[in-house]
């Protein structure tokens, strides 16, 4: 069946949250964020951005501090999470200050004159540094960049197994996210003490994170209406990370007396909107000679960011129960820790905690293959849980509901012999190339326990705090006055196709056509059945909304059965509702259209059955019963059902290039009962383009002092149809006794089991020359290169000797190149040596005040793409060998960041003037460090080249460059 949403999306009809429209009078808003990764926040002077005509308000930290208080945090602790920093940053990006005015131009040109004065402080970037002894700690109080610790252990893991040896591997999962079309919106109103908050935003749950708004703002629930519109430009996760900011637009509201709207761009998404977590694993196993494996260890450390944000620490432990993956295996032992750094913090990210847990367990299944010399396919066969194992009790709790893995295996096997997949490597690898096949078994959650979260605690606080379990679905199905059928669902889709797959199970209820039904997802918190679970995460949706849209159909034909049995003078068993008709069974002339019996209970109610209440509207809400708290033993069953994926790939690496290429790619789904195998494998396909993005192209990439480095497109790399092969897809239906449909969870597996699928297979690849254990992703070019060495390539001439970097941990750039002068050397270089001359060669100059002797102080204004800044610059001119050579050395800083660079200039008489040659490196951080290398490197080499063209012209008596010269730098963004 076509999809019912795809006619108003094809057409423009969409209502995507910056569409909708707003009350008059509303103001917008753009945030000040941190350039810096660390520091603190000394002074804050918005004076002058208030005097720019069309800014109403800035709300800054002091505000926050009024009206809000921390971000509740998963973890007891003594550490702060404010809207907006209020003693020190902790990552480059944090929200500083929010300036609303008439529009949102006005309100960006505010930010600009908004002067903040930092003390850089040191940066902890990475997980080993962080957890080092003489840390830099990002929170005081807690004393420690630990900010959580737990030991767990199920089983008898501490036994030592006759006729066993330990395997063990260390893997690094990295920092990734997904971008999707649209952006964050936040539409916020402050409406008095009496009525309290009014958001809209595209969050997607889960709405528990409702209560951590609410709280946040100082007001009870019910005085936080907040509401989704119907359509959402993508999430994969990362709107649940719009929740600080429907929090900080409410404030910025209450300031400025009117309603605000925000619009998140793409660099603000990128660098401080969130992140999936990075993790460091060591992982062991205990197995026998045979490749029976005995027992699994883990040590874990999860990367959060600078701060433990809600829903944090989920991404450790909503997989916690299922450590063991796919496999029976009987004793456990896990070591968490959860570690802050200066980064954005991190959250939901589609398939959360599965692609770490999934990329230590899968590469470790490889590992202890190539040690006991077996087929990997063979070894993952060997320890499956058998399917007459089902329901299967995981030792750390989880309850694997159904699946028959041996049999997925199967047909996965049988579709790849159909590819000709071993084929294809034989022939590759007789030829000479790097072709490698690599498999991955996993087990994908869905309908999340939300008392999982809880196994962060001790059991001694689990039972201070009390119970929390459960994953309550809510769903209403109602008939209006003409018996139409209308449905409201407590979701957010995020173009799944929650609207066709709702209306065919309602359809399929009453017996009627889905085109019959409507369904509307837009969410009001004030008006919805709703709950703690409400939302669109976790897989929750085929197997716990969809259930309960069933579950309340079926309470509403119940009611409707009743009514026509009394019509009909049958038992309500024998009455029938198919083809948009209802019948008595034994007698079928007894018989109405389905819409005038359901429109009559609205104009007779008195004739409804004895005992009956009128009205035609059931809400039904379901929880899983095996969804418990976690017990003493700190076990607990995190998802209610638990599908299984089974992944082959056939991938090529070019040693030349150092490019990946998937050639073959086969993936077995086990989802229990399709409720519509379209979009079924759609979520399939998308899943597989995000786990392909996060094994060869994304990753957020940090510099040494924090500095974010993949704020664009340029540098954030995600596939695209040209680098994404259509996967093989082959399903398997065993339907899960614990949700009503029977239907389970499957638009995150491939993003847990793709990735370390690809890292198995091109391990795979490089066998015949190498035995590589630690795979690091993204499988890029440049990585690959720098594993597999080749030999360079003779230069062409001999490189000129490099300028010594400057200090600090920005990003790096170089500009090298010549340039020839009509002038003589001694002319060009009087240039450098008089201010007034060389304030007209810098571009974008704007004053040059001598300091000391070839020492000066000047205000640049640099604009590199979407960002520009105007810094206060040191340029110094040192090693001076009139007329020959010199050293030109600069740094600035500005509300965007720091910036240092040092070169040498040479000069070299020739005919008719000057050579001048120049080496030239720089580092900059903050927002400038975001736009990333790929610009940052072609813009650096223009602004130099554009600066010794400037310096020649001066020299030469020559003005302004030629036009053809200007046309190139506003081509290129380059603004001076």
């Amino acid at each position: 069946m076509l999809r019912l949403e795809d006619h108003a999306l094809l057409s423009g009809r969409g209502a995507y949250a910056d569409d909708l429209g707003v009350k008059p009078g509303t103001l917008h808003a753009a945030v000040l964020r941190s350039p810096h990764a660390h520091a603190r926040l000394q002074a804050l002077d918005i004076s002058a951005a208030l005097r720019l005509p069309g800014v109403h308000s800035v709300l800054t930290g002091e505000d926050v501090q009024r009206w809000a208080q921390p971000f509740v945090v998963g973890v007891k602790q003594p550490m702060q999470h404010w809207a907006l920093a209020v003693d020190r940053v902790r990552y480059a990006g944090e929200p500083v200050a929010v300036v609303v005015a008439q529009d949102r131009y006005i309100a960006e040109d505010a930010l600009d004159l908004i002067r903040v004065d930092y003390q850089p402080l040191p940066a902890v970037v990475e997980i080993e540094a962080a957890v080092a002894e003489g840390a830099v700690l990002l929170h005081e109080a807690v004393g420690s960049n630990v900010v959580s610790e737990r030991h767990f252990s199920y089983g008898e893991p501490e036994t030592h197994f006759s006729d066993s040896q330990r395997i063990s591997t260390t893997v690094h999962y990295p920092r990734n996210s997904c971008s999707p079309i649209e952006c964050a919106v936040v539409i916020a109103e402050y409406m008095g003490e009496d009525e309290g908050y009014d958001a809209l935003s595209n969050f997607m749950g889960p709405f528990s994170l409702h209560a951590v708004m609410a709280l946040a703002l100082k007001v009870p629930g019910n005085k936080l209406r907040h509401r989704v519109p119907r359509d959402s430009g993508g999430s994969f996760g990362v709107k649940q990370a719009v929740f600080p900011y429907v929090v900080l637009m409410c404030l910025a509201a209450r300031k400025a007396g009117a309603p605000v709207k925000w619009v998140e761009d793409r660099l603000e998404h990128l660098s401080a909107a969130t992140s999936a977590t990075a993790r460091l694993a060591s992982i062991s196993a205990d197995v026998r000679s045979d490749g029976r494996i005995l027992a699994l260890h883990w040590d874990q450390i999860d990367e959060v960011g600078a701060y433990l944000r809600a829903p944090e620490p989920a991404t450790f432990y909503r997989m916690h129960g299922c450590l063991t993956g796919a496999y029976d295996i009987a004793h456990l032992r896990v070591r968490n820790r959860v570690v802050v750094t200066n980064k954005t913090p991190t959250g939901l990210v589609r398939g959360f905690g599965g692609p770490q847990v999934y990329y230590a367990l899968e590469r470790l299944i490889d590992r202890i293959a190539v040690a006991l010399h077996m087929d990997p396919v063979a070894l993952r066969r060997l320890n499956y849980v058998r399917a007459d194992q089902f329901p299967y009790r995981a030792p750390a709790g989880a309850l694997l509901d159904s699946g028959n893995y041996e049999r997925m295996t199967e047909l996965v096997l049988a579709a790849a012999n159909e590819q000709g997949l071993y084929q294809r490597q034989q022939a590759a690898r007789a030829a000479g190339r790097l072709y490698g096949i690599g498999v991955a078994a996993i087990v994908e959650p869905s309908v999340s326990n939300m008392g999982y979260i809880s196994t962060v605690l001790t059991p001694e606080q689990r039972a201070k705090a009390g119970p929390k379990n459960g994953a309550i679905a809510s769903a209403t199905v109602a008939v209006d006055l003409l018996g139409g059928v209308n449905v409201t669902i407590a979701s957010a889709p995020a173009g799944q196709g929650h609207m066709t797959v709702c209306a065919q199970v309602v359809a399929d209820v009453l017996g009627l056509q889905p085109a019959q039904v409507v369904v509307n997802v837009e969410f009001d918190t004030a008006k919805d059945a709703w709950s703690v679970a409400a939302g669109n995460y976790s897989s929750r949706f085929a197997g716990a909304v969809a259930g309960t849209v069933h579950l309340a159909a079926l309470k509403l034909r119940d009611k409707l059965a009743r009514i026509a049995a009394e019509q009909f003078g049958c038992a309500t068993e024998s009455v029938v509702f198919a083809g948009g008709q209802v019948y008595d069974s034994n007698q079928p002339a007894r018989c109405q259209p389905f819409t005038r019996l359901a429109a009559n209970p609205h104009w007779a109610p008195a004739l409804l059955p004895e005992g009956m209440t009128p009205g035609l509207r059931e809400t039904a809400f379901w929880t899983p019963e095996v969804l418990s708290a976690p017990d003493a033993a700190d076990r607990v069953n995190t998802s209610a059902a638990y599908g299984f994926v089974f992944d082959m790939c056939g991938l090529e690496v070019d040693p030349d290039t150092g490019a990946v290429r998937v050639d073959r790619y086969i993936t077995g789904h086990d989802a229990g009962r399709l409720l519509n195998p379209a979009l079924a494998d759609g979520q399939i396909q998308g899943a597989f383009a995000q786990g392909l993005g996060a094994a060869l192209l994304e990753e957020f990439r940090y510099g040494g002092d924090g500095s974010f480095q993949s704020g664009t497109l340029a540098d954030y790399l995600m596939p695209t149809a040209c680098e994404t092969p259509d996967p093989v897809i082959v399903h398997l239906e065993t339907p899960s006794p614990f949700t009503p449909l029977g239907a389970k969870g499957l638009g995150e597996g491939n993003n847990m089991s793709t990735p370390v699928c690809i890292a198995n297979a091109f391990a795979d690849a490089l066998r015949p020359q190498r035995d590589q254990e630690d795979v690091r992703l993204p499988l890029t070019p440049g990585r690959v290169l720098a594993l597999l060495q080749p030999a360079d390539p003779a230069p062409r001439e001999m490189p000129r000797p490099a300028a010594a970097l400057p200090a600090g941990d920005g990003m790096a750039l170089q500009a090298q190149g010549e340039v020839d002068i009509p002038a003589p050397p001694e002319q060009v270089f009087a240039v450098l040596l008089d201010p007034v001359a060389l304030a007209q060669v810098i571009p974008g100059c704007h004053a040059l005040q001598l300091s000391g002797p070839n020492r000066y102080r000047a205000e640049v204004t640099v604009g590199v793409g979407l960002v520009k800044a105007r810094y206060e610059a040191e340029i110094i001119l040192s090693d001076i060998n009139a007329p020959h050579s010199l050293r030109l050395s600069g740094s600035g800083r500005s509300s965007l960041g720091t910036g240092a660079g040092d070169g040498l200039v040479t000069l070299q008489a020739i005919d008719g003037g000057t050579r001048l040659r120049y080496d030239y490196r720089a580092k900059v951080g903050g927002k400038v460090a975001m736009v990333g290398s790929r610009m940052l490197e072609g813009a650096a080499r223009i602004i130099v080249a554009q600066l010794f063209e400037s310096l020649g012209r001066q020299a030469s008596g020559t003005s302004r460059p030629p036009v053809w010269w200007r046309r190139v730098l506003r081509l290129l963004g380059v603004r001076a």
